[in-house]
């Protein structure tokens, strides 16, 4: 039996469906959160056992922890959200929801191996070179550079420009925003717990995922669901910067591929991995192509407009999920965009 937490959600759900088309047993958590459903959604898989409850709650934890054989943890609150004020909300579920169930683990008898829902966001800023110093890692944007339109970081040492580069596992965590430091501390929490208990922990970063049941009209969502969201009802999609940020954009069903690889491997796969598709495409590119796919759409927009959690980089080197997983990102980029085009976003 494999419990799937968060497996409603956009992520999770794939990862449900990956599994149980594969044969295997699995029990579901989830506490639908209203940020991110407005009610039971129906897509979800018959074949699995659904759980309604909180992975904060600690008897829900432990009854569903119960003939488990490994834990998919995908339960979290994700996305910058609205602004500071949600800072309670992403600690209550992501770093309380995180130790809740580790405690759990550590007391029972339940889980052979934990696969861990992470994200790129722990890096902040991607990998850097600068021609003189070599690798370097910027400092967080200055919002009297963003104001005047000077988005791209700067040398540390020498204040040159600098050329973004794929950012490797070994790289520097630094949080830029509420979000990227909850997903910061769940690995540590949860590469602490391995150590104190021996149980092998799988930690998979996931850059910019999109696909189907992506949520719509929430801050909570990523970006692709905000400009699909924005398509939807006629309106350009506005892109903050100059558009060109550079992210790795990974279909959903290759992450729910990576964890089904991390789940099933013959031996534990024990670290953290990127799960990209190691073919980066700025933020502009992106809405384009996913515009291009909407009938009558109107162009994307670049609004200048900035947040200061934002990083303006960051795409991966999937090299280490390729030797050790055996996870190779397989979906097309052209044909993600136009079905997510066509796919009805998930009310939220």
């Amino acid at each position: 039996m494999i419990l799937v937490t968060g497996g409603a959600g956009f992520i999770g759900s794939h990862i449900v469906d990956a599994l149980v088309d594969q044969g295997h047993d699995v029990r579901v958590l989830d506490r639908l959160h209203p940020v991110a459903h407005s009610g039971r959604p129906d897509y979800l898989n018959p074949g699995a056992e659904f759980v309604l409850g909180d992975v904060t709650d600690r008897e829900t934890v432990e009854r569903c922890l119960r003939g488990v054989d490994a834990v998919c943890h995908q339960a979290a609150m994700v996305g910058l959200g609205k602004d500071i004020d949600d800072i309670a909300d992403y600690v209550r579920d992501n770093d309380l929801g995180t130790g809740v169930l580790l405690r759990a683990l550590a007391r029972g008898d339940a889980g052979r191996r934990l696969v861990l829902a992470s994200s790129m966001v722990v890096y902040g800023e991607g990998g850097y070179r600068c021609e003189r110093d070599g690798p370097v890692t910027p400092g967080p944007r200055r919002a009297s550079d963003l104001q005047v339109g000077h988005f791209e970081p700067r040398c540390p040492a020498c204040d040159a420009p600098l050329s973004p580069v794929p950012v490797p596992e070994t790289a520097p965590l630094e949080p830029r925003n509420v979000y990227a430091a909850t997903k910061t501390h769940q690995e540590h929490l949860a590469f602490a717990f391995s150590r104190e208990t021996a149980m092998p922990v799988t930690a998979l970063r996931y850059h910019n995922v999109y696909g189907p049941r992506m949520p719509r009209d929430t801050p909570y969502a990523g970006v692709a669901a905000i400009f699909a969201s924005s398509l939807a009802a006629g309106r350009a999609p506005r892109v903050f910067e100059d558009g060109r940020q550079l992210r790795d954009f990974v279909h959903v069903r290759d992450v729910a591929a990576a964890n089904v690889l991390a789940l099933t491997a013959p031996q534990p796969v024990a670290g953290a991995f990127n799960v990209a598709s190691g073919q980066p495409r700025s933020i502009l590119d992106m809405a384009t192509a996913l515009a291009a796919c909407t009938p009558d759409a109107p162009r994307p927009v670049t609004t200048g407009d900035f947040r200061l959690g934002d990083v303006r980089h960051v795409f991966a080197s999937p090299a280490k999920a390729a030797r050790e997983l055996g996870f190779r990102a397989g979906e097309d980029f052209a044909q993600g965009m136009r079905e997510l085009a066509q796919a009805p976003l998930r009310a939220a």
